[in-house]
Protein backbone atom coordinates (compact mmCIF):
# COMPACT_ATOMS: atom_id res chain seq x y z
CA UNK A 1 0.00 0.00 0.00
CA UNK A 2 2.84 2.77 0.65
CA UNK A 3 4.75 1.89 -2.39
CA UNK A 4 1.27 2.51 -3.91
CA UNK A 5 1.26 5.60 -2.31
CA UNK A 6 4.40 6.61 -3.58
CA UNK A 7 4.27 5.69 -7.13
CA UNK A 8 1.00 8.28 -7.27
CA UNK A 9 2.91 10.97 -5.30
CA UNK A 10 5.55 10.18 -7.94
CA UNK A 11 3.39 10.48 -10.75
CA UNK A 12 1.49 13.67 -9.50
CA UNK A 13 4.81 15.27 -8.79
CA UNK A 14 6.70 14.38 -12.27
CA UNK A 15 3.35 15.84 -14.20
CA UNK A 16 3.09 19.58 -11.41
CA UNK A 17 7.21 19.75 -12.22
CA UNK A 18 6.54 19.62 -16.01
CA UNK A 19 3.62 21.89 -15.97
CA UNK A 20 5.59 24.32 -13.66
CA UNK A 21 8.49 24.56 -16.37
CA UNK A 22 6.25 24.72 -19.01
CA UNK A 23 4.46 27.93 -17.71
CA UNK A 24 7.67 29.88 -16.05
CA UNK A 25 9.48 29.93 -19.81
CA UNK A 26 6.24 30.43 -21.93
CA UNK A 27 4.49 33.54 -24.17
CA UNK A 28 1.38 33.11 -21.66
CA UNK A 29 3.43 33.75 -18.37
CA UNK A 30 5.03 36.89 -19.56
CA UNK A 31 1.39 38.19 -20.58
CA UNK A 32 0.49 37.24 -17.15
CA UNK A 33 3.35 39.36 -16.01
CA UNK A 34 2.27 42.72 -17.76
CA UNK A 35 -0.96 42.36 -17.18
CA UNK A 36 -1.56 41.67 -13.26
CA UNK A 37 1.51 44.54 -12.93
CA UNK A 38 -1.57 47.07 -14.24
CA UNK A 39 -3.03 46.06 -10.51
CA UNK A 40 -2.73 48.71 -8.03
CA UNK A 41 -0.69 47.21 -5.07
CA UNK A 42 -2.81 47.92 -1.86
CA UNK A 43 -1.60 49.01 1.38
CA UNK A 44 -2.07 46.91 4.48
CA UNK A 45 -5.02 48.95 5.53
CA UNK A 46 -6.74 48.68 1.92
CA UNK A 47 -6.43 44.47 1.57
CA UNK A 48 -7.71 44.33 4.99
CA UNK A 49 -10.67 46.71 4.01
CA UNK A 50 -11.19 44.59 1.05
CA UNK A 51 -11.11 41.40 2.98
CA UNK A 52 -13.35 41.79 5.32
CA UNK A 53 -16.03 43.24 2.95
CA UNK A 54 -15.63 40.52 0.54
CA UNK A 55 -12.97 37.48 1.47
CA UNK A 56 -12.73 36.00 -1.81
CA UNK A 57 -11.63 38.94 -3.81
CA UNK A 58 -8.60 38.36 -5.70
CA UNK A 59 -8.16 41.42 -8.12
CA UNK A 60 -9.57 44.21 -7.49
CA UNK A 61 -9.66 47.64 -9.76
CA UNK A 62 -11.46 50.96 -9.93
CA UNK A 63 -14.67 51.26 -12.15
CA UNK A 64 -13.16 53.12 -14.78
CA UNK A 65 -9.51 50.72 -14.63
CA UNK A 66 -11.83 48.00 -15.39
CA UNK A 67 -12.87 49.69 -18.30
CA UNK A 68 -9.91 51.20 -20.26
CA UNK A 69 -7.06 48.53 -18.78
CA UNK A 70 -8.69 45.14 -19.09
CA UNK A 71 -11.66 46.01 -21.00
CA UNK A 72 -14.56 44.38 -18.47
CA UNK A 73 -17.43 46.11 -17.61
CA UNK A 74 -18.83 45.73 -13.60
CA UNK A 75 -21.95 44.43 -13.61
CA UNK A 76 -25.10 46.13 -12.57
CA UNK A 77 -26.14 45.78 -8.77
CA UNK A 78 -22.72 45.04 -7.73
CA UNK A 79 -21.48 46.70 -4.35
CA UNK A 80 -18.87 48.31 -4.32
CA UNK A 81 -15.81 47.72 -2.59
CA UNK A 82 -14.90 50.46 -0.59
CA UNK A 83 -11.28 51.70 0.28
CA UNK A 84 -9.27 54.32 1.67
CA UNK A 85 -7.57 56.72 -1.44
CA UNK A 86 -4.87 59.55 -1.63
CA UNK A 87 -6.17 62.79 -2.23
CA UNK A 88 -3.54 65.47 -1.90
CA UNK A 89 -4.22 68.99 -1.58
CA UNK A 90 -1.03 71.29 -3.17
CA UNK A 91 -0.81 74.70 -1.98
CA UNK A 92 1.78 77.58 -2.93
CA UNK A 93 3.34 79.22 0.21
CA UNK A 94 5.97 81.97 0.69
CA UNK A 95 8.72 80.32 2.69
CA UNK A 96 12.35 82.00 3.78
CA UNK A 97 14.44 80.93 1.17
CA UNK A 98 17.78 78.70 2.00
CA UNK A 99 21.44 79.13 1.44
CA UNK A 100 21.73 74.53 -0.29
CA UNK A 101 25.44 74.98 0.73
CA UNK A 102 25.22 76.61 4.39
CA UNK A 103 21.62 75.69 5.11
CA UNK A 104 21.42 79.60 6.79
CA UNK A 105 18.30 81.51 5.19
CA UNK A 106 19.50 84.14 2.20
CA UNK A 107 19.28 87.31 3.44
CA UNK A 108 18.09 90.78 1.63
CA UNK A 109 20.58 93.63 1.35
CA UNK A 110 18.40 95.33 4.70
CA UNK A 111 19.12 91.96 6.60
CA UNK A 112 15.79 90.53 6.07
CA UNK A 113 14.91 86.93 5.15
CA UNK A 114 14.42 86.13 1.47
CA UNK A 115 11.09 84.35 0.40
CA UNK A 116 10.68 82.26 -2.16
CA UNK A 117 7.35 80.66 -3.16
CA UNK A 118 7.06 77.00 -3.10
CA UNK A 119 4.47 73.60 -3.72
CA UNK A 120 3.78 72.02 -0.56
CA UNK A 121 1.85 69.13 -0.73
CA UNK A 122 -1.13 67.83 2.17
CA UNK A 123 -2.02 64.92 2.86
CA UNK A 124 -5.58 64.16 2.32
CA UNK A 125 -7.51 61.06 2.09
CA UNK A 126 -11.24 60.09 0.75
CA UNK A 127 -13.32 56.72 0.44
CA UNK A 128 -13.00 55.32 -2.92
CA UNK A 129 -14.83 52.10 -4.65
CA UNK A 130 -13.55 49.32 -6.34
CA UNK A 131 -14.19 46.15 -7.73
CA UNK A 132 -13.72 42.50 -7.76
CA UNK A 133 -13.13 40.52 -11.02
CA UNK A 134 -15.73 38.42 -10.44
CA UNK A 135 -18.20 41.45 -10.25
CA UNK A 136 -17.52 41.91 -13.83
CA UNK A 137 -17.47 41.00 -17.58
CA UNK A 138 -15.52 41.18 -20.47
CA UNK A 139 -12.10 40.12 -22.01
CA UNK A 140 -10.19 37.47 -19.94
CA UNK A 141 -7.35 38.32 -17.82
CA UNK A 142 -4.38 35.87 -19.23
CA UNK A 143 -4.19 32.81 -16.49
CA UNK A 144 -1.50 30.91 -15.35
CA UNK A 145 -2.44 26.98 -16.08
CA UNK A 146 -0.61 23.92 -15.44
CA UNK A 147 -1.74 20.56 -17.38
CA UNK A 148 -4.22 18.44 -15.40
CA UNK A 149 -2.67 16.64 -12.19
CA UNK A 150 -4.70 13.01 -12.75
CA UNK A 151 -8.25 11.31 -13.06
CA UNK A 152 -8.50 8.45 -10.87
CA UNK A 153 -10.46 8.39 -7.49
CA UNK A 154 -8.19 6.39 -5.35
CA UNK A 155 -5.79 9.14 -6.12
CA UNK A 156 -8.02 12.13 -5.76
CA UNK A 157 -8.61 10.71 -2.56
CA UNK A 158 -5.02 10.15 -1.32
CA UNK A 159 -4.02 13.95 -2.34
CA UNK A 160 -6.90 15.64 -1.06
CA UNK A 161 -6.06 13.86 2.08
CA UNK A 162 -2.65 14.59 1.60
CA UNK A 163 -3.81 18.31 1.13
CA UNK A 164 -5.81 18.52 4.34
CA UNK A 165 -3.63 17.40 6.77
CA UNK A 166 -1.09 19.80 5.70
CA UNK A 167 -3.36 22.84 5.46
CA UNK A 168 -2.36 25.43 8.40
CA UNK A 169 -6.59 25.81 8.24
CA UNK A 170 -9.55 23.93 8.12
CA UNK A 171 -10.58 23.05 4.36
CA UNK A 172 -14.09 23.01 3.49
CA UNK A 173 -16.45 22.21 0.50
CA UNK A 174 -19.38 25.09 -0.57
CA UNK A 175 -21.14 27.14 -3.19
CA UNK A 176 -19.50 30.25 -3.94
CA UNK A 177 -21.69 32.53 -4.92
CA UNK A 178 -19.09 34.87 -6.84
CA UNK A 179 -17.91 31.88 -9.18
CA UNK A 180 -14.40 31.73 -7.37
CA UNK A 181 -13.22 28.43 -7.61
CA UNK A 182 -11.88 28.51 -3.87
CA UNK A 183 -10.43 31.05 -1.52
CA UNK A 184 -8.61 31.33 1.45
CA UNK A 185 -10.48 33.66 4.05
CA UNK A 186 -7.98 35.65 6.24
CA UNK A 187 -10.92 36.81 8.69
CA UNK A 188 -12.47 33.26 9.86
CA UNK A 189 -9.06 31.50 9.06
CA UNK A 190 -10.41 29.25 6.66
CA UNK A 191 -9.90 27.54 3.07
CA UNK A 192 -13.28 27.44 0.83
CA UNK A 193 -13.45 24.98 -2.17
CA UNK A 194 -15.91 25.11 -4.44
CA UNK A 195 -18.57 22.28 -4.68
CA UNK A 196 -18.66 19.61 -7.63
CA UNK A 197 -15.62 20.60 -9.86
CA UNK A 198 -13.60 18.00 -11.30
CA UNK A 199 -11.36 16.06 -9.70
CA UNK A 200 -8.28 18.00 -11.04
CA UNK A 201 -9.82 21.24 -10.71
CA UNK A 202 -10.25 20.54 -7.22
CA UNK A 203 -6.83 19.48 -6.25
CA UNK A 204 -5.34 22.29 -8.38
CA UNK A 205 -7.81 24.87 -5.96
CA UNK A 206 -6.69 22.97 -3.04
CA UNK A 207 -2.99 23.03 -3.28
CA UNK A 208 -3.16 26.78 -4.15
CA UNK A 209 -5.63 28.18 -1.16
CA UNK A 210 -3.28 25.99 1.17
CA UNK A 211 -0.25 27.81 -0.47
CA UNK A 212 -2.02 31.31 0.23
CA UNK A 213 -3.02 30.18 3.74
CA UNK A 214 0.53 29.35 4.65
CA UNK A 215 2.87 32.17 2.83
CA UNK A 216 0.08 34.82 2.87
CA UNK A 217 -1.89 35.07 5.85
CA UNK A 218 -2.44 38.64 7.03
CA UNK A 219 -1.27 38.35 10.58
CA UNK A 220 1.39 36.17 9.39
CA UNK A 221 2.52 38.77 7.01
CA UNK A 222 2.41 41.76 9.25
CA UNK A 223 4.50 39.69 11.80
CA UNK A 224 7.24 39.06 9.36
CA UNK A 225 7.16 42.70 8.03
CA UNK A 226 6.48 41.45 4.45
CA UNK A 227 4.22 43.56 1.25
CA UNK A 228 3.30 41.91 -1.16
CA UNK A 229 1.73 42.60 -4.05
CA UNK A 230 -0.94 40.48 -5.61
CA UNK A 231 1.09 39.64 -8.61
CA UNK A 232 3.75 38.10 -6.47
CA UNK A 233 0.99 36.13 -4.30
CA UNK A 234 -0.19 34.52 -7.07
CA UNK A 235 3.01 32.94 -8.83
CA UNK A 236 4.38 32.01 -5.45
CA UNK A 237 1.28 29.91 -4.59
CA UNK A 238 1.76 28.18 -8.33
CA UNK A 239 5.22 27.47 -7.80
CA UNK A 240 5.12 26.35 -3.85
CA UNK A 241 2.33 23.95 -5.36
CA UNK A 242 5.40 21.40 -6.57
CA UNK A 243 7.13 21.95 -3.38
CA UNK A 244 3.71 21.12 -1.15
CA UNK A 245 3.30 17.96 -3.31
CA UNK A 246 7.52 17.00 -2.34
CA UNK A 247 6.37 17.35 0.95
CA UNK A 248 3.27 15.16 0.62
CA UNK A 249 5.19 12.54 -0.90
CA UNK A 250 8.25 12.19 1.88
CA UNK A 251 5.09 11.92 4.30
Amino acid sequence: MAEKRELQMKEITEQLEQGVKELFTSEMYTEYLRTMSQFHNYSFNNTLLIAMQKPDATLVAGYQAWQKKFKRQVRRGEKAIQIIAPAPIREKQEVEKIDPETQEPVLRFDGQPETEEVEIVIPRFRVASVFDISQTDGEPLPELETPELMGSVENFKVFMKAVQEVSPVPVRFDEISSGAKGYYSNTEKEIVIQNGMSESQTMKTGIHEVTHAMLHDRDFMEEQGEKKNQMTKEVEALYSAFQNVNHFKEC
